[in-house]
């Protein structure tokens, strides 16, 4: 960086997080210590000073914090980020001509020659009380009796007098005079005649031009000095940087999507509101903390599609939900098959009485009969004949579907409507939307609807559907999406389920990145749970639900492998939700219920599998387990998954055990949380077998207490 004055020396840079220069911000949950580094250096051999300045949009002054060097000029501050909203932080460095004195002081005191016997008088000065007057000698061999300032060392009361030329020490006490003065200047009252009378007696000392000194102040004297920096030079960073805070759900969550429409207690009845509702204590049961729902809107009439994606609907066929409006209104409106907005107020009642969330899902789309196709038509694309483009993919196409054209001359009204759905619904008490394909309108639009949406409600919580590039993802996820969804669904080799959760777990990304681990959405049905396999379903949820701090399941056809493609080769489910009503046997026996309940039981009881900041993989010798550990305080949480859902597995770990907590030596034992059993280990290998018929994994915990005292019983026994 260029510094804004000559003579203002410290440079600053490489600090971090900052992203992409500080145009967008970095994100963190409320109760987190935020943590700064930077580069800080400057020329010659001076001392450097530094402190974070930090403060919460709501706040016009600079909060401080300062910095501790870490070794090669890298430097590192934090602060508590202790409530939801923006924030902004920035550093302030500057040449500490204090501290540089103080160190070089130091050296000159240690480099004299004490001599082996006094040649002058030895006087005894009392100490301990304030003296705020300077101590003046009535002539150069007597000393009045006078407290020195509290800042002095007892060995300053006992020093020699000389008549010999003034030496370098000596001069060195008149240069910290001058800097005690000036501090003095800027201090408080109180703490300005400490200062000077500090001061006062350096000079005195220099006066008495002894051949020896020992060091002169103690350090509440220094740390009283330091308080009062020179700033006049100091450098400020070239930007101040942002920084969103969102509340815990944004960094654990678990969700569950169900469509009310099948949610019915009644076979080929169309489910509705309050049907839902009533679904809800099963899947708090299951210890899900969010219930997603797609769209509950009117649902288009035109070109609607029938059963399994047929471009002609049948009589009752109930079309898709993502064709969003009719005559009875569009996004803001609810399907009358579904209820009211009465049934929906009670939906929400239910979900608070159950401690969930409800999620819903905004779709920025319209069928053909959305009052705003209507009322807007310049919203949309208008063909070379006049009628209105509908979304294809060529040669798919797909007429129940108008995109919205976000290069509108009227766009600036469209943003309006579009950001007053969330209002909307967020007036009806939702604070938690997934949000459809946002890769595919404006990034513009997103990043103004989202910050307008903060202002009045910073714990909205935005989950992009994000199945894009890379770069997009991320770049959604940097100008306001809470979370995303990731590759997650389609990695399924150690090697890449490796590279791409470290990747998105570790900084830089994860400054920014929050991911949202899915196995399954009512769109993707991954070729790797299109078999019979049971065991498949149990992996790729363990997977899910441990590697990643939030995750989610596509409900009922989760729990009940639901895996059957429409074609092969294809992603679609067969007599795919989307279209129809689908019936659930939810009490199937083998139903996975009992496994979703038994990791969310476990996710809700240990706090390391409710973070990933301390995911940590470990070396397996067999390629189809994969191991890797979360911690938290007094406790770790060790998963070993076998890969293989249709053979055993077996290996030996190489676990890293300094990341684990782990005594070097000697046994420990470790608990499997899914079954109870518990199994004496030694040091870092180990041999784990895992049958997927019986269990796809091990989900181990190792408490820190239990090694603690292995650690102490061996220090013992040595």
């Amino acid at each position: 960086m260029k510094p804004n004055e000559g003579r203002s020396r410290v440079v600053i840079e490489e600090l971090k997080p900052e992203i992409d220069g500080g145009r967008h911000a970095a994100k963190r949950i409320a109760g987190d210590r935020m943590r700064i580094t930077a580069a800080i250096y400057t020329d010659g051999h001076d001392h450097v000073a530094a402190r974070l300045m930090y403060r919460p949009a709501s706040e016009k002054v600079w909060r401080y914090a300062e910095f501790r060097e870490l070794g090669n000029d890298v430097w590192e501050a934090d602060f508590l980020a202790d409530s939801i909203g923006a924030w902004t932080y920035t550093v302030q460095a500057w040449v500490d001509h204090f501290g540089t004195w103080v160190h070089d002081l130091h050296k000159r005191i240690d480099a004299q020659e004490k001599p082996a016997a006094a040649p002058a008088t030895v006087f005894d000065l009392p100490g301990g009380a304030e003296q705020n007057e300077a101590i003046n000698p009535a002539d150069e061999n007597t000393v009045a009796i006078q407290d020195l300032p509290g800042g002095m060392t007892p060995a300053t009361r006992r020093f020699m007098t000389s008549n010999t030329p003034q030496s370098d020490v000596a001069l060195a006490f008149r240069t910290g005079a001058i800097l005690l003065d000036q501090a003095s200047a800027r201090a408080r009252e109180g703490d300005a005649r400490t200062l000077k009378g500090t001061a006062s007696s350096l000079r005195y000392l220099a006066e008495r031009n002894s051949p020896y000194y020992d060091f002169p102040l103690n350090e509440d004297a220094i740390a009283l000095c330091l308080q009062y920096p020179d700033l006049n030079f100091a450098t400020v960073y070239e930007r101040e940087l942002p920084l969103w805070v969102d509340r815990e759900r944004a960094r654990f969550s678990s969700w569950y999507e169900f469509f009310p429409r099948s949610a019915g207690f009644v076979a080929g009845e169309h489910g509705t509101l309050r049907d839902a509702a009533a679904r809800l204590p099963e899947v708090a049961a299951m210890g899900f903390n969010v219930v997603y729902f797609p769209p509950i809107h009117p649902i288009g009439t035109a070109f609607r599609k029938g059963k399994n994606n047929s471009v002609v609907a049948e009589p009752g066929d109930v079309g898709s939900p993502w064709a969003i409006g009719n005559s009875d209104g569009g996004h803001k409106a609810i399907l009358r098959e579904l209820g009211t907005f009465a049934d929906f107020a009670a939906l929400m009642q239910a979900a608070q009485a159950n401690n969930i969330e409800v999620a819903l899902d905004v779709a920025f789309q319209c069928a053909p009969e959305h009052p705003w196709v209507r009322d807007h038509p310049d919203w949309f694309k208008i063909r070379p004949d006049g009628t209105i483009q509908y979304a294809e993919n060529p040669p798919k196409k797909y007429q129940d579907i108008y995109p919205i054209n976000f290069e509108s001359n009227d766009w600036r009204a469209l943003w309006q409507e579009l950001y007053s759905v969330f209002a909307f619904w967020i007036d009806k008490g939702v604070r938690i939307f997934r949000v459809d394909n946002p890769h595919t309108k404006a990034i513009p639009f997103w990043e103004w609807c989202i910050a307008e949406v903060r202002k009045t409600h910073p714990e909205v919580i935005f989950l992009a559907e994000a199945f894009t590039r890379p770069h997009v993802m991320y770049g959604l996820a940097k100008i306001g999406y809470t979370q995303s969804y990731t590759y997650f669904s389609w990695r399924t080799e150690k090697k890449e389920l490796t590279d791409y959760i470290t990747e998105i777990t570790t900084t830089p990304v994860a400054d920014f990145f929050r991911p949202n681990l899915w196995p399954n959405t009512p769109d993707i049905l991954p070729g790797f749970l299109q078999t019979e396999l049971r065991t498949a379903f149990a992996q790729r949820v363990v997977l899910a639900a441990t590697l990643g701090a939030s995750y989610g399941v596509y409900g009922p056809a989760f729990e009940l492998c639901d895996h059957l493609p429409a074609k092969p080769g294809s992603e679609e489910y067969l007599d795919s939700e989307k279209y129809q009503l689908r019936i659930w046997n939810r009490d199937d026996p083998n139903s996975l219920a009992p496994l979703l309940t038994a990791l969310n039981r476990i996710r809700n009881t240990y706090a390391a599998l409710q973070t990933n900041e301390t995911l940590r993989f470990h070396a397996v010798d067999n390629d189809k387990l994969i191991a890797y550990s979360k911690s938290d305080g007094d406790h770790t949480v060790l998963t070993i998954v076998n890969l293989d859902p249709g053979a055993p597995q077996a290996g030996w770990t190489e676990l890293d055990l300094l990341a684990l907590g782990v005594p070097f030596t000697g046994a420990y034992e470790v608990e499997d949380l899914l079954t109870g059993a518990k199994y004496p280990w030694n040091g870092s290998h180990n041999y784990v077998a895992l049958d997927p018929e019986k269990s796809v994994a091990h989900i181990l915990l190792l408490r820190r207490a239990t090694l603690s005292e292995s650690l102490a019983g061996e220090s013992t026994e040595d």
